[in-house]
């Protein structure tokens, strides 16, 4: 099979099983690049993002795609969440494997305040 297709099997598997027991609570999404690290907070039942950080910052030299970076994204969607209101989040790691930078921003996330 394709890399792609694997990726793509491995996501659906992680979501199926999130949504089975979310039980209402918003979802913290991580999309990890060669060169960056995203991370977004959705409440699925109103299709919104409630909040978002990403290792991109606009005008400024980005801080990369290192576990540090991964760290600070972590700790930077914590205290957006806080500012919204959310303490409990399901963690939807996509297809991606829960080491490194991942792990990191989750690690972070859990020190910030949220629960997951």
């Amino acid at each position: 099979m394709a890399k792609l297709s694997l990726f793509a099997r491995r996501r659906q598997r992680v979501r199926t099983a999130l949504k089975a027991r979310s039980g209402g609570r918003p979802r913290l999404s991580v999309h990890r690049s060669g060169r960056h690290i995203y991370a977004q907070i959705i409440d699925d039942a109103q299709g919104l993002t409630v909040a978002a950080a990403s290792s991109l910052v606009k005008g400024e030299k980005s801080i990369g795609a290192n576990v540090a970076a991964a760290a600070k994204v972590g700790a930077e969607i914590a205290e957006k969440a806080k500012a919204a209101g959310i303490t409990t989040v399901v963690f939807d790691r996509g297809g991606f494997l829960f080491h490194g930078r991942v792990k990191a921003l989750a690690d972070a996330a859990r020190e910030g305040g949220l629960e997951f």
